[in-house]
């Protein structure tokens, strides 16, 4: 795959995000600050600014990612998409190719850094409840086929996502919210799903 392609899946997974903005509000408005559509709205912006007008290898485009979503005021998605944006630049390549070992190298990465500072496990009511399938689905890829890895990844997180209903708040302002979590998606890992989701569409 070349930096073209990625930069346009990347495009394209902010623009899923971005067009969510009142889901994600209203499903963070339940229990939580109500600007997480208004937080991610702002991260997809950056990232897809960056990645736009970045002119370097696949690397220094994530890096310029990173470099975008650290600067922004926030809710607590900057720090932790920065975290992760950073780790996916460090486990990518320098030039403008990348095949589906690098692609698990550097998804790889992104985890291991983000699972460093969150702490959050799969039934924590979180951003992780998506990105850890997704995660994990991207490791256990056999295929030759970026778009196959893509599709994989997309699937794992949208059902990490909808089982995030059946899962109590140990996190954040929801947390003190207790039981009342049920039977609603985490905001975050709903972001996180539509993100992979945009991933896998090109």
């Amino acid at each position: 795959m070349k930096k073209e392609e990625l930069a346009a899946r990347l495009k394209q997974a902010c623009a899923r995000v971005t067009a969510a903005e009142a889901l994600l509000t209203e499903i963070d408005s339940k229990f939580g600050d109500a600007d997480h559509g208004l937080t991610m709205t702002k991260i997809a912006g950056a990232i897809a600014q960056a990645v736009d007008e970045s002119d370097g290898g696949i690397r220094s485009m994530l890096d310029d990612a990173a470099m975008a979503v650290m600067v922004l005021n926030g809710g607590s998605a900057v720090p932790l998409w920065n975290t992760w944006l950073d780790g996916m630049q460090e486990g990518a390549p320098e030039g403008e190719e990348i095949d589906v070992a690098g692609i698990q190298a550097m998804f790889d990465r992104a985890f291991e850094v983000l699972d460093e500072i969150s702490g959050a496990k799969v039934g924590d009511k979180t951003m992780m409840d998506a990105l850890i399938p997704a995660s994990q689905a991207i490791a256990a890829y056999a295929g030759e086929d970026e778009a196959g890895l893509f599709q994989a990844a997309a699937q794992a997180a949208q059902q990490g996502a909808e089982a995030s209903k059946n899962f109590v708040s140990k996190f954040g302002r929801a947390k003190s919210y207790g039981e009342k979590t049920l039977g609603t998606p985490d905001a975050g890992a709903t972001s996180m799903s539509l993100f992979f989701q945009g991933l896998a569409e090109v």
